[in-house]
């Protein structure tokens, strides 16, 4: 694919964990057509089996890895598609696209050029989930092709409590950088969206409110709380 198709497009992040009921394979197929007959042709799923689940709907694909639980530590460490291992395992599921954490935090088994350049020998897309202005100006200047605010508050380099995109850093990244950069994380309304692409989104990525249920419901059920 080329990277272009991705311009001006909302993309919809479809996951759910090993322990929620949307994980069922039958459920995640049909949660990605719900989504797909709703207009979205370009998906961002976990794991080898999602990407090979989308791939046969016909649309383009972001694939990454999640372990099947978090860490307790979870934002101190490296968990998306995290060695040359998963890498390897999405590029052979046939992702068009690779997410990966592009973050400063610690990393044992391989460095973001061996992962950029994994991804780029198999002529694939190299997609880094940073968290810091200072993060996505070293993946892009490492090669990256896609800068996503995805890990923003959710580092400890990061750390916040506020509810809305980041559309600070999404800012500051657009204009430090010439690579392309995708506004996601905490997306709830239309206005977002809209907001994202005056600021210079390239895309945006959309999950929570469209594929997670239970923190939609969750959100309503907050709003009644005396």
């Amino acid at each position: 694919m080329q990277l272009e198709q991705l311009k001006g497009k909302v993309i919809v992040s479809s996951q759910a964990m090993p322990n929620e009921p949307f994980y069922n394979e039958t459920c995640m197929k049909a949660m990605m057509q719900s989504v797909i007959n709703g207009g979205a042709k370009i998906l961002r799923v976990a794991g080898a089996r999602d990407v090979k689940i989308a791939k046969s709907l016909g649309v383009t694909v972001i694939g990454l890895t999640k372990p099947d639980e978090l860490p307790e530590n979870w934002k101190s460490v490296v968990y998306i598609t995290p060695t040359l291992k998963e890498v390897n395992e999405l590029i052979d599921a046939d992702a068009d696209i690779i997410a990966f954490d592009g973050t400063s935090r610690k990393r044992d088994k391989c460095s973001l050029e061996d992962i950029i350049e994994t991804i780029h020998r198999a002529k694939k897309i190299a997609m880094a989930d940073i968290s810091t202005l200072k993060e996505g100006i070293n993946c892009a200047n490492l090669g990256a092709d896609i800068i996503s605010t995805t890990l923003s508050g959710y580092t400890n380099e990061s750390d916040t409590s506020d509810d809305k995109p980041d559309f600070d850093l999404l800012q500051k990244l657009v204009k430090a950088t010439d690579t392309p950069v995708i506004l996601e994380g905490r997306i709830w309304e239309p206005n977002d969206v809209r907001k994202a692409f005056e600021l210079g989104a390239y895309a945006v990525v959309i999950g929570s409110a469209i594929t997670r249920p239970q923190l939609i419901v969750r959100r309503f059920m907050e709003t009644i709380k005396f």
